[in-house]
């Protein structure tokens, strides 16, 4: 009884619920008398003979008999006819003891010959259900269950035998380390033959917020698996994340991977039927701006709860409700957009009109239970095996994911749309729920490329612990983020919040360590590389101290600062230095910092070097000497707090009453670029809190928002005091601390280099815990127009780019930078840390997603953090956490250029490598001639030194790559595409 009363209750979806709503949505009321009621439906089902079928079902048993052809007893009844190639009118006489109790007339229509492919699998949530341990031995079990049932239905008839595909190749990978070498081979032999099939992806990933190499080398198990153990990956599965990167699709092509099944859970967290996803058609080609495709099939929510639409039809449960619902959802999907209806899964449902499916075969995923990381199940291959034994249509076939892909491909793949661009994904706003570790992620994602890249040059192969590393990163990445119920703190099942979020984020943790100290090594190595043993005349009048090799892990030769550290057992700290430009002979001022051990003991004792150092060269290096200076570099100047800085391109201003900046004029446009008139500052704290409880299970997949009324409070940082303004030889500084909602305290420093065209802003925020619902947001309002590009993980957007239609609008989870341009100015705008961006307003956190505020064209709002969700997301986050951001403004220049011009100061640092001995004044290890193409990394494949690239251009180039020593290398690069210059895949 009380079971009855909370599902009626509370609207959560169940099976009966939904199973009913299908029933009657599939069938006609067509006798009412007497109390009772009879309802038909005409189904796709034939039988061997010839016949197809007609489902009675009535409220009391009856007999019914369709006059002069077929008869039966009781309350559902499956009455047969000679199969029509044109409608046909029957009568339909229903009695019981006392007579007929009705007629009336019943149309059997022609119906389709179904084929369809049911695909085994265990979605591999890692965590939800149960921390992530136990998650990922339970589905190495699950592999051992797998083996065992397709070697005891080898003997079933082909279409029922027992096949499995792993969705995620990580499991699969850990089994095979994990197995004595029979059970392997038994492994590899199934695989070999197509019964169980491993597909590419290690997990389901947040592919947004996946690096474009971090994304290529979650791929290489594909090779692997190829090479030891004798099976392709043919196909990928991505599962549960609705959306991903336009850059998925040319990662699978280089793996060899052209078939993708997507299942998209909505959750109730996305609309994509009200932009443009009715009329995603199924299957679809996805087509990259490479000219790179996948064949696409998919499924969603209103199309049967996503991955679990095989379940729904009852394929989990038994023959005899698959052979009630199964038939209903085929005609279903023949006659009706979504064959289930709008409110059927305790969500908005779609209200947009969408046709009907038009082929006649179908892709089913099913689980072995009803629930996420499900076992293997023997119920769907003995329902497949009596289905046909029963039914000559449809035809079920037990498969793997490829076998759907090969027959649609072969019979379907011209007459199938295409659709181009991002597939933008509506569950992004879910990674601004750890900001923290989030932003050390993407700062590993940066730092392994350049150590990577150092670590080659020094001659070291490093590329076993760069793949290590970018694998933590990508596990980070993975889309479970938390338990079913985070806020809880259990040791096991889905209240183990606390457990699973603690791992979780130790990962990006130790991502991020990974990453320093593969860079820390890196650096000594490539100082060691150019190192030589101090000369003879080291100690003379003049001759250097010591030197920095200072590198520019970025493309294009950049004036930009260099912070490096110069020990005390190197130079002694009461020792003058000056430091010289061995390139030019030309003294560059510096500022120094130095590590006083009284306050400092336990960490190296010397000076932090600040210097800004021009036109060193993308890839390669520019050497400083330190020679002994005229006197001890000159302290630090306080100018007056006014709150404003400048440098040769900028003068910014700070606004102490309003707490943001009030003005970034551009010198040498002549112009400025802060909309004074915006309805948030440049810079500004906004902080919202929502009238949504937290700690309620999929809350806000059963909020809906039409206008502002769930968005209780709005505030910004007030009280803001400037602490701290100085000049240096390195450039000028301004830090402000001001107080607001959300946080104990906010800390802004605004930073102009001397002679560098950027403008750095970080912001600190100790940031108070609240399971409350809570966004903060960042607001940069520039006078310009719209934006013109946007920066994705192997792509750029625009407003103008095409995007697969149903994806989400209201936010971008971006990579790095974006960019506006107009006839006389190019401005670009850069964030290291947090990805989530939304253009010209703020929107409410909850469908359909409406605007707060007036559109402003020129505004970004940098949604740093939220914790909107309330399940498989933290509930709340806390603590320092930093956010940095560019600005850098061109006349005439292409707003991609600039935009990763931006994004280099903050992604690519230079590195001042500590050196002896006199090596070259400097030196280019790699080099592009085209401006659109990025040099991402140097590196080495099966041992042989390459260089990677990405295009920024939305055509076709050819570039040229020099590297020291080699022949230039001409390469042609697809739009937006990507190449690797040496090594066997060059």
């Amino acid at each position: 009884m009380t079971s009855r009363l909370l599902q009626r209750s509370l609207g959560s979806p169940d099976y009966d619920g939904i199973r009913q709503a299908l029933r009657n949505d599939t069938s006609t009321p067509v006798i009412s008398a007497r109390g009772l009621e009879v309802r038909v439906a005409v189904l796709p089902l034939f039988t061997h003979d010839g016949r197809q079928a007609v489902r009675v079902s009535s409220t009391q048993p009856l007999t019914h008999v369709l006059v002069g052809v077929d008869s039966a007893s009781g309350t559902d009844v499956t009455l047969l006819v000679p199969e029509v190639d044109a409608p046909r009118t029957l009568t339909l006489e229903c009695r019981d003891d006392a007579g007929v109790v009705g007629s009336a007339q019943v149309t059997v229509t022609p119906q389709r010959r179904w084929s369809v492919f049911v695909v085994h699998h265990s979605h591999l949530d890692i965590g939800y259900t149960d921390p992530q341990g136990t998650v990922l031995r339970h589905h190495l079990d699950y592999l051992d269950a797998a083996v065992r049932l397709a070697e005891e239905t080898a003997s079933w008839p082909d279409d029922a035998k027992f096949r499995w595909t792993v969705e995620s190749s990580m499991p699969a990978l850990k089994w095979l380390d994990a197995r004595p070498a029979g059970q392997v081979e038994s492994f590899a032999a199934l695989a070999r033959a197509g019964v169980i099939e491993v597909t590419a992806l290690p997990f389901q990933l947040h592919t947004e917020a996946c690096s474009t190499e971090e994304l290529y080398r979650q791929l290489r198990f594909t090779a692997q698996l190829q090479d030891r153990y004798g099976f392709a990956t043919r196909s990928a599965m991505h599962t549960d994340v609705p959306g991903a990167v336009v850059g998925l699709v040319d990662a699978l092509n280089a793996s060899g991977v052209r078939y993708l099944a997507a299942a998209h859970n909505w959750a109730g967290r996305s609309v994509p039927y009200l932009h443009g996803g009715d009329k995603l058609t199924r299957p679809f080609r996805w087509r990259a701006p490479s000219g790179n495709e996948l064949l696409v099939w998919f499924t969603d929510t209103p199309h049967g709860m996503a991955y679990m639409e095989g379940n729904t039809v009852g394929l989990t449960d038994s023959y005899e409700l698959a052979d009630d619902l199964l038939p209903r959802y085929l005609s279903a999907l023949a006659t009706r957009g979504y064959p289930y209806g709008p409110g059927t899964f305790g969500w908005q449902g779609p209200d947009a009109p969408r046709e009907p499916y038009e082929l006649d075969v179908l892709h089913l995923r099913v689980q072995g239970a009803h629930a996420d990381n499900a076992g293997p199940s023997i119920v769907p291959a003995s329902i497949a095996r009596r289905w046909n034994e029963t039914w000559a249509w449809p035809r079920l076939r037990s498969a793997v994911n490829s076998d759907f892909f090969e027959h649609v491909e072969e019979r379907y793949h011209d007459r199938l749309a295409v659709h181009e661009g991002d597939w933008t994904d509506w569950w992004a706003d879910g990674l601004g729920s750890g900001a923290r570790p989030l932003g050390y992620v993407r700062r590993a994602q940066s730092a392994l490329r350049v150590a990577e890249t150092l670590h080659t040059i020094a001659g070291t192969d490093a590329t076993d612990e760069i793949d290590a590393a970018y694998d933590k990163v990508a596990l980070f990445n993975e889309h479970t983020w938390g338990a079913a119920n985070p806020w809880e703190d259990a040791e096991e099942a889905g209240d183990s919040g606390g457990l699973q979020w603690t791992r979780k984020s130790s990962g990006a943790y130790q991502a991020q360590d990974d990453a320093s100290d593969l860079l820390h090594a890196a650096t000594r190595r490539f100082a060691a590389a150019l190192s030589s043993p101090a000369p003879e005349s080291a100690g003379a009048e003049g001759a250097a101290l010591a030197a920095f090799a200072v590198f520019n892990p970025g493309t294009r030769a950049r004036t930009d600062v260099v912070r490096a550290f110069l020990p005390r057992d190197v130079v002694a700290v009461d020792v003058p230095i000056a430091l010289v430009d061995a390139r030019t002979g030309e003294t560059v001022p510096h500022h120094e910092e130095y590590v006083d051990p009284d306050d400092w003991p336990t960490r190296p004792i010397g000076r932090h070097v600040h210097a800004v150092v021009p036109d060193v060269p993308g890839f390669g290096y520019a050497r400083l000497d330190v020679v002994r200076g005229p006197g001890q570099a000159p302290e630090p100047v306080e100018p007056d707090l006014d709150g404003v800085i400048e440098n040769e391109f900028y003068r910014v201003a700070y606004d102490v009453r309003e707490g943001h900046i009030s003005s970034i004029f551009d010198k040498s446009a002549g112009r400025e670029l802060v909309n004074g008139d915006a309805a948030a500052g440049f810079g500004q704290y906004v902080y919202d809190r929502y009238a949504t409880a937290p700690h309620f299970n999929h809350l806000s997949g059963h909020v809906g928002a039409h206008d502002r009324t769930l968005l209780g409070d709005r505030a910004v940082a007030r009280n803001a005091t400037i602490v701290r303004a100085v000049r240096t030889a390195a450039g000028e500084k301004l830090v402000v601390e001001l107080h607001g909602k959300g946080v104990d305290w906010l800390r802004t420093t605004i930073e102009l280099h001397r002679g560098v065209p950027r403008l750095d802003l970080t912001y600190q925020l100790a940031k108070q815990g609240t399971p409350a619902k809570e966004a903060v947001f960042l607001a940069f309002p520039f006078a310009t127009g719209p934006a013109t590009a946007w920066e994705l993980t192997g792509g750029v957007g625009g407003p103008g780019v095409p995007r697969v239609p149903g994806s989400a609008e209201y936010m971008l989870p971006i990579r790095h930078w974006i960019a506006f341009e107009d006839p006389e100015l190019t401005v670009a705008w850069a964030t290291l840390e947090a990805p989530l961006v939304q253009l010209g307003t703020i929107h409410m956190p909850y469908a359909p997603f409406p605007p707060t505020l007036d559109q402003e064209d020129g505004t970004v709002y940098s949604w740093a953090l939220n914790n909107i969700w309330d399940t498989n997301f933290p509930a709340q986050q806390q603590g320092e956490t930093t956010f940095r951001y560019a600005v850098t403004s061109a006349a005439g220049v292409k707003g991609s250029r600039l935009g990763a011009a931006a994004a280099s100061g903050l992604t690519e640092p230079f590195v001042g490598a500590l050196i002896t001995g006199g090596p070259g004044a400097t030196e280019t290890y790699a080099s592009v001639d085209h401006p659109d193409v990025l040099i991402t990394s140097i590196g080495r494949v099966d041992g042989e030194q390459v260089v990677r690239l990405q295009s920024l251009a939305a055509e076709p180039v050819t570039a040229t790559v020099t590297v020291p020593g080699r022949d230039p290398v001409e390469v042609r690069l697809p739009a937006c595409g990507v190449a690797v210059v040496g090594g066997k895949r060059a």
